[in-house]
């Protein structure tokens, strides 16, 4: 039987519930185009006098100068460089991700939580300790998927750059050369995130349309999306904020 208090934090989520903002996540496999088109949308909802705010994969600034140096040496195990990718998360949930939403603004997330779902699974973690490690869980609003093949997106990274270390895979295919460990890597990767299309519903975009196509696509999308109710689907996590923000309810 829940306390005074945990009933009181229960009925300040449902309450905002009704006004807080939309959180849309982006993802797909490198060179897939999702960062083109969330600076789109983004530029798209503010015309439209929308509070956006952007929060993009690993850039805490609590966590990003240990993952920089760590991936710099090369000396995170799987475990570790998952895990620190967690932190990262949770940093950025706490302090850019709530509290925007919160406030009844737009938050679109440049990856997601499923990112690490589809690189850690393709390393291979098992899918149950990852959302462990990630839980309690905020649920995005909408995944808007960019689906395209491992043949496409390893084309369009070699297109522009050589892969670093760990975006290649290397540390778990042991292949010295990054173009050719990540043509390996990837394609476990892309099949991670199609199982997980399917398990949590993503909308998918084809990642190989015309920008503006996808542009259009997306903006329809948004206009579409209804919000997952935070008493239904993330109730545990937006408790455990507040009991640790400025919003207490005691």
């Amino acid at each position: 039987m829940r306390s005074p208090r945990a009933r009181r934090l229960r009925k300040l989520v449902a309450d905002r519930d009704e006004s807080r903002g939309l959180l849309i996540a982006f993802e797909g496999p490198d060179g897939s185009g999702k960062t083109t088109q969330r600076k789109l949308l983004t530029r798209w909802l503010e015309s439209r006098n929308h509070d956006v705010v952007s929060t993009r994969w690993a850039s805490s600034p609590l966590v990003k100068p240990l993952l920089k140096v760590r991936k710099k040496i090369r000396t995170l195990s799987t475990e570790e460089y998952s895990l620190l990718h967690a932190v990262d998360f949770r940093h950025r949930l706490e302090t850019i991700i709530l509290p925007a939403l919160w406030a009844g603004k737009t938050v679109l997330a440049d990856r997601y939580l499923f990112t690490a779902l589809a690189r850690d699974a393709a390393r291979g973690l098992d899918l149950d300790w990852l959302l462990h490690a990630y839980s309690p869980l905020l649920w995005p609003d909408l995944v808007i998927y960019f689906s395209m093949t491992p043949e496409d997106s390893h084309r369009r990274v070699a297109s522009t750059r050589s892969p670093r270390f760990y975006e290649a895979g290397q540390d778990v295919t042991g292949i010295a050369d990054p173009l050719a460990s990540y043509s390996r890597f990837i394609d476990r990767v892309v099949t991670e995130y199609e199982n997980l299309s399917v398990v949590f519903q993503f909308v998918t975009v084809d990642a190989g349309d015309a920008v503006y196509r996808q542009h259009t696509r997306v903006r329809e999308l948004v206009q579409q999306a209804e919000r997952r109710p935070w008493p239904t689907f993330s109730e545990k996590a937006v408790e455990e904020w507040l009991t640790r923000s400025r919003f207490r309810a005691v």
